[in-house]
């Protein structure tokens, strides 16, 4: 296995002294991970941070060996990490590629969304300004991964119109009419998923509350309960914001 490419930083585990194995997304050959030599070291520690883009040269002699890649930074988005709300959000994207996805199996609309997703957060780091963004992302990997939800009709009627709660058991829309009564039951469905446009924080926090809810039944279990902490977090800094507005 030879390859060149672009690649997002998603995560880096220390590994020997100063080396680490690095976990980088691709377009075209999905999740890897690599060990990179000096990793850890002055020269690599800011090229190798959470959602800098690298050109990334990985190589290895057997299917079944680690990988070692070289790698040269391309765009760094270290100065956000500085800043309380954007840092949390660049580390939760990223912890959650990094958890979910299967190794070496390419999702390019991912990888589309999570470029666009760090661009949005590093070109107006005010939440009110990525956190669509942000719901659309994790709807997609939910989607990608074969948990998506069905939010064109209403899982009662089949109308397409009108559709304000989804429920939570089955993923599936439910229109006004017909969730009155069981709102306290359901899930708020914000417009701007289904319309697209910007969000107003209510409907972020809503639309986060949507995709976490099956995030964390569907995905985040077991094995990768350890990343909710990182969700956490940002959702703690979200609110606050929102409170602040």
């Amino acid at each position: 296995m030879r390859f060149t490419a672009p690649a997002i930083v998603v995560a880096l585990r220390p590994h020997g002294e100063v080396g680490a194995v690095v976990r980088l997304m691709t377009a075209e050959h999905g999740l890897q991970a690599a060990y990179v030599r000096g990793a850890r070291g002055r020269r690599m520690r800011p090229v190798l941070l959470a959602g800098n883009v690298v050109e990334a040269s990985l190589a290895a002699r057997t299917e079944g060996q680690l990988a070692q890649a070289t790698v040269e930074l391309v765009h760094s988005r270290a100065p956000l990490l500085g800043e309380p709300l954007p840092a949390a959000a660049i580390d939760w994207a990223c912890a959650l590629a990094a958890t979910v996805l299967p190794e070496g199996q390419p999702y390019p609309r991912l990888f589309a969304a999570l470029d666009g997703l760090l661009a949005a957060i590093e070109a107006a780091p005010a939440a009110s300004g990525w956190g669509a963004a942000l719901v659309r992302f994790e709807l997609l990997l939910l989607a990608e991964l074969g948990f998506g939800l069905d939010l064109e009709r209403c899982a009662v009627s089949g109308d397409d119109e009108d559709l304000i709660a989804v429920s939570p058991r089955s993923g599936r829309a439910v229109s006004a009419s017909e969730a009155e009564p069981y709102l306290g039951k359901l899930l708020p469905l914000p417009r701007f998923i289904r319309e697209g446009g910007q969000a107003g924080w209510d409907d972020i926090l809503d639309g986060l509350g949507l995709s976490g809810h099956f995030l964390m039944r569907d995905l985040i279990t077991d094995r990768a309960a350890p990343v909710g902490a990182a969700r956490e977090r940002l959702i703690q800094r979200l609110r606050r914001a929102a409170g602040q507005a």
